[in-house]
């Protein structure tokens, strides 16, 4: 119903920024089979599986993977496939008999898809982490946090999410379209450092203009500009101040009851620190919602920061449909949209193995071939 319809990836079901990219891909409209194994035995942070949102748009079959029969299994699923997704660390899959030599061997025209926090080589591309340690290690997370203190994690949606299983479903659907000319697959070795720091390449513009301090909350962007930044309201909520550009200043301004030649001229940073204190006593005066309805219909670029309730509630995403309840869980619709490959949620988060004789059957395996294999201890 999606994009990608037509398209075929095996899933090799792992943690955080592989599941985020398969989701993405099967959000598009992709056949996605989510390769998972025994029940209990999935690494990270448990969450029950029917309430595991990036799970969500695809199949499960079960395979033990120590068995060479259940490895033979996933191969012939990979002979008919398009891509395929995995997040061990460098080795892993080699070891299992599932590295990409093998399955190129078998479908030359596979796209396979690595995603690791350091990448396939280098001197730290063995060595566990997590996205806290691959966005330290780009440089992006010295940047996040306020003025003389700390750095601080901006959850894990610059290293696992953006960085990683963005750029993993991307690469994919970019070596997808190249193999459909060359008929020849390939690597596609995503590291999540790497997608971290290219997602701040425009600091890297900062830096060489020499506009960027080292010293977090001296810049625009991250809190050290009073026109870019977060006031807390009378009732102890808070407003998200953008005013960047100035037409939209002049109007905050104008909205905060201030005479804007004391603020003047706004690029003026050694101004910032006693503007910010002004701006603060001000968003004091009033509570988060009487800001937000004085402000958020007006070019302030000012919004109410809000609660995961709250914005689903808004009547803003739900006049775009942007949270959706599925399978009884609340979770943000697909994206980006497509006026004519609408993408559908279709598939709830599967249980391991929920769906394993029917894909098989799909892939062509007989009745008696997948009792053969579930006798082997092949299937779980």
């Amino acid at each position: 119903m999606g994009p990608l319809a037509g398209i075929t990836v095996i899933e090799l079901a792992g943690i955080g920024p592989g599941p985020f990219a398969a989701m993405m891909l099967a959000d598009m409209g992709a056949n996605v089979i989510r390769i998972d194994r025994a029940r209990g035995d999935e690494p990270g942070v448990r969450v029950p599986y029917r309430m595991n949102v990036m799970n969500r748009g695809r199949r499960s079959v079960a395979v033990n993977l120590k068995s060479p029969a259940g490895v033979e299994t996933v191969l012939k699923l990979i002979e008919k496939a398009d891509a395929l997704i995995e997040g061990f660390r460098p080795g892993v899959t080699e070891r299992l008999g599932l590295g990409p030599d093998v399955c190129l061997k078998r479908n030359p025209r596979l796209v396979y898809g690595r995603m690791t926090g350091y990448g396939q080589d280098g001197p730290q591309a063995s060595v566990a982490g997590h996205d806290i340690n691959y966005i330290a290690l780009s440089g992006m997370l010295s940047m996040i946090g306020e003025r003389d203190r700390k750095p601080v994690p901006p959850l894990n949606l610059v290293g696992d999410f953006g960085g990683g299983g963005m750029f993993l479903a991307f690469g994919v659907v970019c070596g997808i379209l190249e193999a459909r000319g060359s008929g020849r697959g390939q690597i596609v070795d995503t590291a999540m450092v790497e997608g971290a720091a290219m997602l701040g390449n425009i600091f890297q513009s900062f830096r060489a203009m020499g506009q960027l301090s080292p010293r977090r909350g001296d810049n625009i962007l991250d809190g050290g500009a009073h026109f870019y930044d977060t006031y807390e309201t009378r009732d102890g909520g808070y407003m998200a101040i953008g005013a960047i550009e100035p037409p939209f200043y002049k109007k905050l301004l104008e909205l905060m009851g201030l005479n804007q030649a004391e603020f003047e001229p706004q690029m003026d940073q050694t101004r910032w620190p006693e503007w910010k204190r002004r701006f603060a006593d001000v968003f004091k005066t009033r509570t988060r919602d009487e800001w937000s309805a004085l402000m958020v219909h007006e070019d302030a670029c000012a919004m109410p920061v809000l609660s995961l309730d709250e914005a689903a509630a808004h009547p803003h995403n739900k006049a775009r449909k942007s949270f959706v309840e599925f399978a009884g869980v609340e979770q943000a619709a697909p994206a980006p949209r497509f006026s004519r490959t609408v993408p559908a949620l279709t598939q709830p988060p599967a249980e391991p193995g929920e769906h394993t004789d029917a894909v098989l059957a799909e892939f062509g395996f007989t009745a008696v071939e997948i009792a053969h294999l579930r006798e082997q201890g092949a299937l779980i």
